[in-house]
């Protein structure tokens, strides 16, 4: 499992580590973290982030995780996520890619705090 620290940029900006995509990627959650997905694929991938704490509602089918399709040729934007929603046991917040992405789709974390 790959886990990063978010960057935290402060007034006079910083870059941000964009890294290729993995299986069991995760981050250092606070709740002012905002995750970053480019896209230089052929198509659409989807990322799942996962929601391990909501309740299922009784005899309902639900999923709580929250899925984005990250268009080809672009870069989205998703999050703040809140802990009590959003964090494992660690403080993690874990992703989950809708393919094997390799090299054509990255990520990042940025924490405005």
């Amino acid at each position: 499992m790959a886990n990063f620290a978010p960057d935290r940029p402060g007034f006079a900006g910083a870059s941000v580590t964009l890294r290729n995509a993995a299986a069991a990627d995760s981050f250092d959650n606070n709740g002012q973290t905002l995750l970053i997905v480019q896209n230089t694929s052929g198509g659409a991938i989807t990322v799942t982030v996962d929601d391990p704490n909501s309740q299922l509602p009784s005899a309902q089918t639900f999923n709580p995780d929250v899925q984005r399709s990250i268009p080809s040729g672009t870069i989205d934007v998703l999050g703040p996520f809140p802990p009590g929603r959003f964090n494992d046991t660690s403080g993690r917040v874990q992703l989950a890619w809708g393919s094997t992405p390799g090299a054509t789709l990255k990520w990042g974390a940025v924490s405005i705090s």
